[in-house]
């Protein structure tokens, strides 16, 4: 076949997530604060307690093979799935996402959302950041990302569990991977990584925990230390010292913590529940991230790329469903069934515990993919296969708990797919809506290396159908 494209090869790290920035930054102001939780209070909501599970599907899921199917558009269009119904009328989903049809009364579908990047890296620093990014391509953020924004806003000395925590593959764990860098709020804002696989048995937290015996000698080394960091801070004029001290002083108290240990032991889990979430990448980082938001974490994100190992030559590494890269419904196939386990035990799981009004979960890529199908040769499978593009025009977002009112469809594309027919939205609605949630003012402004004012989102509002309704 000629003129045959080059396989995608996605997102990819671009710089270590060591570089020092500056931190010249201000926090949210106390009349600010003190609104926002007067707001939340009359919700009957403690914002001071609320989290956020962020769900990253990289590479851009089919939002036509998931949450917003045309079965009656052309067949390039529609694809090889069909709709089924859920337990709440008129909310279809894919016929192979049969978990989720059980508990779509504890999800709302956002349908609508969209925006202009088609590059990866475009996409990744669009949602990832809530800004429109400098350059359509690369993955090295010019604004922090969101979590970053979090960890500056929400972190209190007193805590401590880590304000944020990512989880993501070993081979994935460099803050400009995905765009999550903290530009210039500096390295001091990076979440706490949780890189590797936990369903695999060997599968540990690097960092956490030390010895019994080695506490003592562990105090007695910080002590000494104490004042040769003191005199290096007095002459340090770059805010290098002052990055490390938080980096330093996160480590160490993770280190002494039975808490935080013990938040990060799957080990606690039952068998049985760990069965019904699904003994794969999902499924573990999915238990994992419920086990951090109850010990009191504020964000934490799940990148779900590979649910296993064993991937078939069909399959794609992430998202990414160009035909180049994958057989789109082969792999589909092969990738639903772990998402629809994971995703709706979590869903249910949070419901179960009276989570449901704490936290707020997000599950969403950096965009959708093409309507219609393109037919290429595979790299790996060597024939003729179906896929899908990039597609930012239009994209479905999946959000539960947070005290909504669940059971919903937010927006509607046109009749193949292509764009927003009603109720356009941007991923800034999203964000403005996890902001609100989780207490932080969306129009509060911080201040870059400059000096310049930055409004944490230059633009969005809340969408009205996610904000909570009174207990």
């Amino acid at each position: 076949m000629k003129n045959e494209a080059k396989r995608c090869p996605g997102p990819v790290s671009r710089r270590s997530f060591l570089e020092i920035g500056g931190l010249s930054v201000l926090g949210l102001g106390m009349s600010d604060y003190l609104k926002y939780q007067a707001e939340a209070a009359s919700r009957g909501d403690d914002m001071s307690d609320t989290s956020v599970i962020f769900i990253w599907l990289p590479g851009g899921p089919p939002h036509m093979e998931t949450y917003d199917m045309k079965p009656e558009a052309p067949l390039d269009y529609r694809g090889d799935f069909q709709p089924i119904h859920t337990n709440v009328s008129g909310i279809d989903v894919c016929e192979h996402l049969p978990m989720h049809a059980k508990v779509a009364d504890k999800f709302t579908l956002i349908r609508s959302i969209h925006h202009k990047f088609a590059d990866h890296g475009g996409g990744h620093k669009r949602l990832m950041t809530g800004r429109v990014p400098a350059t359509p391509t690369g993955t090295v953020n010019d604004a922090p990302a969101v979590s970053t924004i979090v960890k500056k806003m929400l972190e209190k000395s007193s805590s401590e569990m880590p304000v944020c925590v990512t989880e993501v593959d070993g081979s994935r764990a460099g803050i400009d991977t995905f765009a999550m860098g903290p530009a210039w709020l500096g390295p001091s804002t990076t979440p706490f990584t949780v890189a590797g696989d936990p369903h695999k048995p060997d599968f540990k937290v690097q960092n956490i925990g030390v010895k019994k015996e080695m506490e003592d000698r562990l105090d007695d080394r910080l002590a000494m230390l104490k004042g040769v960091d003191n005199f290096r801070r007095e002459v340090d004029k770059s805010g290098a010292m002052k990055a490390m001290d938080g980096f330093n002083r996160q480590a160490i108290d993770m280190l002494m913590s039975e808490k935080v240990r013990n938040a990060f032991d799957l080990s606690k889990e039952p068998t049985e529940l760990r069965d019904r979430y699904g003994w794969n990448a999902y499924g573990q980082r999915a238990i994992l991230g419920r086990r951090l938001v109850e010990a009191g974490v504020r964000f934490v994100t799940m990148v779900w790329e590979h649910p296993r190992i064993d991937a078939p030559k069909y399959a794609v590494y992430n998202w990414d469903s160009h035909a180049v890269n994958a057989h789109i419904f082969k792999d589909a196939l092969w990738r639903l069934p772990c998402y629809d386990q994971a995703l709706s035990t979590l869903i249910e799981d949070l419901y179960e515990r009276g989570l449901d009004r704490k936290v707020l979960l997000v599950c969403t890529g950096e965009f959708g993919r093409t309507p219609r199908i393109t037919v290429r040769r595979g790299t790996q499978t060597g024939v003729e296969q179906p896929g899908r593009d990039h597609w930012p025009k239009a994209m479905s977002v999946l959000v539960s708990g947070g005290g909504m009112q669940t059971g919903q469809i937010i927006g509607a594309t046109n009749n193949k797919g292509e764009h927003p027919a009603e109720r356009p939205l941007t991923p800034n609605d999203l964000w403005a809506s996890v902001y609100r949630h989780i207490g932080i003012d969306h129009q509060h402004t911080l201040h870059d290396l400059q000096g310049r004012p930055m409004q944490i989102l230059p633009f969005g509002q809340p969408i009205p159908e996610l904000m909570p309704v009174r207990a």
